[in-house]
């Protein structure tokens, strides 16, 4: 993850877009004194603003989260059902390693 905003790559992607900071800002409901905070690193941004930011300059969530230099959760990633997967994938670890000790002790 980037720790910085990476003012470049966002304004190289709106200018691809041909889009303004002011376009941005409005998209995302922010006023463009906010986003001029965002791009100079003094304000983090939203779930949602990475979410509408990726949107309009045509990049994942994940890659915008990544670039603005944010810990936000990317949109789409529940943090509780994030939690129950890898609570999930604990408890077939721990199954599994169950078994192997029964089997190793079984063959002992």
């Amino acid at each position: 993850m980037a720790l910085f905003f990476d003012r470049p790559w966002f304004e190289a992607r709106m200018a691809e877009r041909g889009l303004t900071a002011a376009v941005l800002a409005a998209a995302a409901g922010l006023s463009e004194a906010d986003l001029a905070l965002v791009f100079k690193d003094q304000r983090e941004v939203s779930a949602r603003e990475v979410e509408v930011f990726a949107e309009l300059l045509g990049e994942s969530p994940a890659e915008v989260a990544r670039q603005a230099g944010v810990s936000t959760p990317v949109p789409g990633q529940d943090p509780l059902a994030r939690i129950a997967a890898l609570e999930r994938r604990v408890a077939t670890l721990e199954a599994e390693i169950v078994r192997l000790r029964s089997g190793a002790a079984s063959s002992a």
